[in-house]
C-alpha cells in the first residue's frame, strides 16, 4: 500500500487526490475494502477531512466511478485525435485505444468488476454509467459519421446510431477477453481483431490508410 505525505494543495487537486486513493483502494481491496478511513489513510490526510468533500462514502465511491469512466473515454478520444488526418485513421485509432493499457489492464479490469454489480441495485451509479456510456456512444458515431462520409456514403443519424452500438459491442466483448484472459491472444492482438470485424460492420471500409496495420 502506497501512503502519500500530506501537503496543501488546491481544492480542486485534493479532491483529485482523494478519488485517486479511493480508486486505489477498490483496485487492491473492492468497494467494500475503499473505507473513508483506508481512503484517508492512503491519501494521507485525516477522515475529517474527506467528509469535507464528500457527504458520505457512496457519494466519493460515485465520484470514483465518474472518474473511471469519464477518464476511458477521454482517453481513448483523445488517442483518436493525435495527428491523424484521415478519418479512417481516427477510427482505427479509437479502436486501438480501447483494448491497449491503460484502458485495457488488470487495474481497469478490477475497477470494473468492482463497480458494474453496483450499478444493478443502485440508481445513482446507474445514472453515472448511462450518462458515460451515451458519451463514449457519441464520441463513437462521431467518428463513423465522419469515415461514412469521406467513403462517400450516407451517414445518417440512424445508421451512424446503429453501427456505433455494434461497434461498441465489439470493443466491449474482445476488452473483457484480453483483460481476462490476455495471454490467450498474444498471437492474434485483439486490436487487429477488432479493426477487421468492425471494417466488416463498415461495409468493407478499410480503416488502414495512414495508419501501420495493427
Amino acid at each position: 500500500m502506497t501512503r502519500r505525505s500530506f501537503h496543501r494543495a488546491p481544492e480542486a487537486e485534493r479532491r483529485q487526490d482523494l478519488i485517486t486513493a479511493t480508486l486505489d483502494c477498490i483496485s487492491e481491496l473492492g468497494l467494500q475494502g475503499a473505507t473513508v478511513r483506508e481512503v484517508a489513510t492512503r491519501a494521507g490526510v485525516t477522515p475529517g477531512l474527506i467528509r469535507h468533500y464528500f457527504s458520505s462514502k457512496d457519494q466519493m465511491l460515485q465520484a470514483a466511478y465518474r472518474e473511471v469512466m469519464t477518464g476511458m473515454t477521454s482517453k481513448v478520444a483523445d488517442a483518436a485525435d493525435k495527428g491523424q488526418s484521415s478519418a479512417r485513421a481516427r477510427l482505427h485509432d479509437f479502436i486501438v485505444a480501447n483494448l491497449t493499457p491503460p484502458v485495457a489492464d488488470g487495474r481497469a479490469l478490477s475497477l470494473w468488476a468492482a463497480f458494474i454489480s453496483h450499478v444493478r441495485v443502485d440508481p445513482d451509479f446507474a445514472e453515472i454509467h448511462r450518462e458515460s456510456y451515451l458519451a463514449f456512444r457519441s464520441v463513437l458515431e462521431a467518428l463513423v459519421a465522419d469515415v461514412l462520409t469521406e467513403a462517400g456514403q450516407a451517414a445518417d443519424t440512424k445508421r451512424c446510431q446503429e453501427l456505433a452500438i455494434a461497434i461498441n459491442g465489439v470493443i466491449d466483448g474482445l476488452w473483457l477477453e484480453g483483460t481476462l484472459v490476455g495471454d490467450l491472444f498474444s498471437e492474434t492482438p485483439l486490436p487487429g481483431i477488432a479493426v477487421r470485424s468492425v471494417e466488416v460492420l463498415l461495409g468493407g471500409i478499410s480503416l488502414a490508410a495512414d495508419t501501420q496495420q495493427t
